[in-house]
């Protein structure tokens, strides 16, 4: 029945009552030790050789265990998500909810099962750049993976830029689209990136199509529901120089064609991301009669471009390179060389600035509702997980110093997603014509106010939660470093939190204090109702005198405001936040976990601009201390002189 052999080379082939052996299996056995102990076994029944098990590997076999951690699992984001469910009954009647919640419903399901494998799918197969082909032609092509093209198709039947633009619901249109984003964006693998830039473009399209066929074509192709008219855009701002200096990094010149009603373009365009779409807006200075361009913000002109022309080839663009990022890699970001792109004039010359500022609001609306999405998904495994490990016999959502910690981030996760629907329902009204001057001024300062406070705390949060994990948040595999890669982008892109900490104080120097005006009566408002119930009472009163304070102090001291610009951007951003949980928490549709977000909210710091003048961390021998901890007094003097003349600058504007 066995056949053995301890030859040193042993190639076997041959038949045995009727069992053919062939093709023939080949060892070498490299050692003495191995040639003694090696026994070739034929076994007649299983066909196949094999060497025996050495028998302390079997006993290590036996010493593993048996033990498996059972995982978290992505549920349903919609059905889980309190403050969701009862923001939408407070604010949307309840015969338009019932028209498209159950769509809410079911597209939570298909987010937290076929679209999150799908994600998943795009982390593992990132695309790649084909530069020739085999016959050393430039073509330029980008493969995405499968995983990405159904990401599209999904995208385009959810209706997830449409349902804006058809405003079958009036005012809460954009909140409905909003919604569905909230539940897309963590498990799109990426998607959500050329989703906001292709809403922006939308917009603009929508704003400006009079007049220009090309724009009315993109818009339809920018809001259909069909997988194959649907398309994608970019927003090419980013040069050599880089920066949100876009007036100082633009070198892209456009000449005009002669006899012709458009442009070809010449640049280099160094970050482009979702290079994969089908067309993108841009800017570039026109190039005069005289052969020169104007320099500075005033020289700046906003351009259409489609990425291919009608034959599927590249518009006079040349791929130089695909970037190597830190997290996104699920989407294409390029590196492109505009060598006489064919373009079209959208803006007036001159006006790219304040025409590309449209698309701006609503991409950095979307990077909040990103930050919060993700922030919900990883507080949500976080919480799953808690109910399935088991550490010093208990399971870790026995222990109350991990409940604490859970509930901080579900508290830091409510309080963004307030903010952002807030938003969606201030753009909805302002989309329809319903919008009062105090919901324009309120839009204008939370757009930058969300982006930044969103854009940092989903860091931090996501963060945390992987901790929540132990050294399994450490792994690859679990899927969850890929969430906090994703977030790290969140707080630079479209403007790093500095950046947007200034644009705040510039909104509020553009409409004379208008906007802050707006704010504190909208406060007010918020909280009025509230304060008669005595468990919100003392929330209520820390909410007004945080804000009252707050732009006391930024009147009394505006020499502090660029210094202290972040500290004053973080107080404008918790002290409402804080008011619009309350209002909620007030409401007949609240639930207790409502009640207890608001009052938790309103025990945080409110006032870090306060704490700072305080601390005395704005005044001028502060920064100078801290210009010598960093540059030990190399650019001291130059930083002092700078201090003081943005102090008299902003107590004269003041």
């Amino acid at each position: 029945m066995f056949q053995t052999t301890s030859l040193r080379n042993i190639n076997v082939s041959f038949k045995l009552k009727g069992f053919d052996f062939s093709p023939c299996r080949s060892f070498r056995v490299t050692s003495k030790r191995q040639q003694r102990n090696a026994t070739l076994v034929m076994c007649k029944k299983s066909n196949h050789f094999k060497f025996p098990r050495h028998p302390r590997q079997q006993l290590s076999g036996r010493n593993v265990g048996t033990f498996t951690q059972e995982e978290p699992r992505l549920t349903n984001m919609y059905l889980e998500d309190v403050l969701l469910q009862s923001y939408l009954k407070k604010h949307i009647p309840t015969l338009v909810l019932a028209k498209f919640e159950d769509d809410l419903m079911e597209f939570g399901r298909k987010v937290a099962t076929d679209i999150y494998d799908l994600s998943l799918e795009c982390e593992q197969q990132p695309p790649r750049l084909v530069s020739q082909n085999a016959w050393g032609r430039r073509v330029d092509t980008i493969i995405t993976s499968e995983a990405w093209k159904q990401m599209h198709a999904i995208s385009a039947k959810e209706g997830l830029i449409a349902l804006a633009y058809e405003r079958n619901f009036e005012e809460f249109s954009r909140v409905y689209q909003v919604v569905k984003l909230l539940l897309f964006s963590s498990a799109s693998g990426l998607y959500s990136c050329p989703l906001a830039m292709t809403d922006g473009a939308a917009k603009i399209c929508e704003m400006h199509e009079e007049g220009k066929l090309y724009l009315k074509n993109a818009f339809m192709r920018l809001t259909s529901k069909n997988p194959t008219e649907f398309w994608t855009s970019g927003q090419w701002m980013t040069e050599r120089r880089g920066g949100s200096d876009v007036a100082a990094s633009t070198d892209t010149v456009a000449k005009k064609e002669e006899n012709e009603d458009f442009y070809r373009l010449f640049g280099n365009k160094w970050f482009t991301s979702a290079t994969d779409a089908n067309m993108a807006f841009t800017l570039a200075r026109i190039v005069g009669q005289d052969g020169q361009v104007m320099q500075g913000t005033k020289g700046l002109t906003m351009f259409y471009v489609e990425v291919r022309n009608e034959q599927g080839e590249l518009n006079n663009i040349e791929i130089l390179k695909l970037k190597n990022k830190l997290g996104t890699r699920q989407m294409p970001t390029a590196e492109l060389m505009l060598n006489g792109t064919k373009a079209y004039q959208v803006s007036a010359e001159g006006k790219g600035i304040s025409a590309i500022s449209t698309m701006l609001t609503i991409t950095r609306i979307h990077n909040a509702v990103s930050a919060v999405s993700i922030m919900r998904r990883a507080v949500n495994m976080a919480s799953n997980y808690a109910s399935k490990r088991r550490v010093f016999g208990h399971l870790l959502k026995d222990l109350p110093l991990h409940v604490k910690t859970l509930a901080n981030l579900e508290m830091e996760t409510r309080g963004g997603c307030i903010l952002v629907l807030c938003m969606s329902r201030l753009l909805g009204l302002q989309e329809v014509g319903k919008s009062t001057k105090q919901d324009d001024d309120l839009l204008r300062i939370l757009t930058p106010v969300a982006k930044l406070y969103t854009g940092k705390q989903v860091v931090a949060v996501v963060s945390e939660c992987l901790e929540c994990f132990g050294g399994q948040g450490y792994i690859e595999d679990t899927g969850l470093p890929q969430l906090f890669r994703d977030a790290q982008v969140l707080p630079i892109w479209e403007g790093t939190t500095n950046v947007l900490s200034l644009d705040i104080l510039r909104c509020i120097n553009i409409s004379n204090g208008a906007v802050l005006q707006s704010l504190q009566e909208n406060i007010l408002l918020l909280v009025s109702g509230a304060s008669r119930l005595d468990r919100l009472s003392e929330a209520c009163e820390k909410t007004l005198n945080a804000i009252d304070q707050t732009l006391k102090a930024a009147l009394t001291h505006p020499q502090f405001l660029v210094p202290g610009a972040r500290d004053f951007a973080f107080s404008i951003a918790r002290i409402f936040i804080s008011a619009l949980l309350i209002n909620h928490a007030s409401s007949s549709k609240a639930v207790e976990s409502d009640i207890m977000t608001a009052i938790f909210w309103s025990q945080k710091c409110l006032t870090p601009f306060i704490n700072g003048i305080h601390a005395c961390t704005y005044d001028e021998k502060h920064c100078m201390n801290e210009c010598e901890l960093v540059f030990n007094k190399v650019t001291s003097a130059n930083t002092q002189e700078m201090v003081r003349e943005i102090g008299k600058k902003m107590e004269r504007k003041c």
